[in-house]
């Protein structure tokens, strides 16, 4: 009986030594434009991956992970606030920063427009 090398067994499953059969890996998805009402943001938030911190943090990949977690020095009470950013977390957030969670440093007197809140919630969705 033949002993068989790698490259026979490749060839017997229709693959050669360089050129691999792999299936194409889809890039993800960029960012949306974001809504006219992010400018509010953009004044003191990069939403741009690697941008970096301007007065406030970054918001790229913000959705979905916890409050206080990048290189930033966030106040002591979002610190021990423990929120995670969701859809109904942000929303509340983005309507009133300083009601949510008093002590901190985040002046933004708040966005009353639930569509506009939306908005945005939905655009930082997008960044990842």
């Amino acid at each position: 009986m033949k002993a068989l090398t790698l490259a026979t067994g490749l060839a017997a499953l229709g693959l050669t030594t360089l050129g691999l059969a792999v299936p194409a890996m889809a890039a993800p998805p960029a960012p949306a434009a974001p809504p006219p009402v992010f400018a509010r943001c953009a004044v003191c938030h990069n939403a741009t991956k690697g941008a970096g911190a301007k007065i406030g943090p970054d918001l790229w990949g913000v959705y979905g992970g916890k409050a206080a977690r990048a290189n930033f020095k966030y106040s002591q009470a979002l610190k021990n606030a423990k929120l995670k950013w969701d859809d109904a977390t942000l929303d509340k957030w983005l309507t009133a920063p300083m009601a949510m969670v008093p002590g901190t440093i985040m002046s933004f007197p708040g966005l009353k427009d639930p569509a506009k809140r939306a908005e945005i919630i939905a655009y930082l969705k997008t960044l990842r």
